[in-house]
């Protein structure tokens, strides 16, 4: 079973080095799992591409920043061309702990789910939990989500996430561009995806600094609110049968 870590990176020159290196460390996911990675840099303005060139770090330059959506869609359009059973979505900034690789993994290795979200809130047993204000944002769309789907999932924004096949085709022709974390899993709801969320630890950046303060945090929340909405009411076109 082949297991492609999608790593998303923008201005991440503090961290990329370390962040593959942890994944090119880890082994004995289970039985007859590979891991690979592919790190998909949207148009950075820093030294990203110049320190993946030199350090012969497997990547895929984007032209220009297309986002977060654009980023990740790339990632799973390159999974789905190359045939992966498996994508977990990595982010390049540090924050993702690669030993809560193996409990998100598990759901679908074992074929109880094909999408899983990695929480820092089914127990609460994460190092780092945002601020207290991103967690009554996070608690709203949670909510939202439910009112909409049925479905709860507590921590909807999370980019650690990991899902089969099913989704990798699905995702590579349809996934929200702008905030696509909460989206995404009204889309999956309405294709009848099976999903789960686990607990995983998150660290705090590693360096760098995160392009969402205090402002864009509500902003955030309540552009989302509205993308939940309309995503719950829009048509989507189901996957095709793999």
């Amino acid at each position: 079973m082949r297991v492609l870590m999608i790593v998303p990176a923008y201005n991440e020159r503090d961290n990329i080095v370390e962040t593959v290196s942890k994944i090119c460390a880890c082994k004995n996911i289970a039985a007859g799992v590979e891991i690979d990675y592919i790190v998909i840099n949207d148009g950075s303005t820093d030294d990203t591409q110049k320190i993946c060139d030199s350090k012969n770090i497997k990547c895929i330059q984007l032209m220009q920043n297309l986002g977060i959506g654009g980023a990740v869609q790339t990632g799973y359009m390159y999974a789905k061309m190359n045939d992966y059973d498996i994508a977990v979505q990595f982010d390049g900034d540090g924050q993702h702990d690669i030993s809560s690789l193996k409990p998100l993994l598990a759901p679908i290795i074992q074929g109880e789910s094909d999408f899983v979200v990695g929480s820092r809130f089914v127990d609460g047993n994460s190092q780092f939990q945002s601020t207290r204000m991103r967690r009554v944002g996070i608690s709203w769309l949670s909510k939202t989500i439910k009112l909409f789907t049925g479905i709860t999932i507590k921590d909807p924004t999370s980019g650690y996430r990991a899902c089969n096949k099913k989704c990798i085709q699905f995702f590579a022709s349809n996934y929200p561009v702008d905030y696509p974390e909460p989206e995404a899993i009204v889309m999956l709801a309405k294709q009848k995806i099976r999903m789960k969320e686990v607990q995983v630890n998150m660290f705090e950046r590693e360096g760098g600094q995160s392009s969402i303060n205090m402002w864009r945090s509500v902003y955030y929340m309540f552009k989302v609110t509205i993308a939940i909405v309309c995503t719950a009411f829009q048509k989507t076109a189901l996957y095709e049968e793999v």
